[in-house]
């Protein structure tokens, strides 16, 4: 057994998010295990970049409001106790609404050479605006 009393909060990197995000790592993908998981915390109008998953992604909303879209347009509003499950290969992105925060756990699992993450451009501000007027 390991008992880990404390994480460190980091800022996430700029070149993968638009506005102040946070994370706490929970697990990261070591040998034999290959789960990758971390608490992430999104100010208001926070958000990923585009991205995808090699063996696909779980977000468990802990606190707040927000939102994950796909390419295609579609666009989901989550809140605290919600999960979404991102299949391998969707691109997607994932963030806080424009008035509210929102913490997730993301977990996915691995492959040989990290996590599995494929990061690209940011979400446009046009693209995140469209996301807001889509949801309910």
């Amino acid at each position: 057994m390991e008992h880990i009393t404390e994480t460190a909060t980091l800022k996430a990197p700029a070149e993968r998010f638009t506005g102040d995000v946070h994370l706490n790592m929970i697990e990261s993908p070591t040998s034999p295990g290959r789960l990758a998981a971390a608490l992430v915390r999104f100010t208001p109008g926070a958000r990923t970049n585009w991205h995808s998953h090699a063996n696909g992604q779980t977000l468990y909303v802990t606190d707040g409001v927000g939102l994950v879209g796909t390419r295609d347009g579609s666009v989901v509003r989550v809140s605290a106790g919600e999960t979404v499950k991102c299949p391998a290969g969707e691109e997607h992105w994932h963030g806080a609404t424009d008035t509210t925060f929102m913490a997730h756990i993301a977990m996915v699992v691995g492959d040989t050479d990290g996590d599995g993450t494929t990061w690209l451009e940011p979400v446009t501000a046009d693209e995140y605006a469209a996301a807001l007027n889509t949801t309910d």
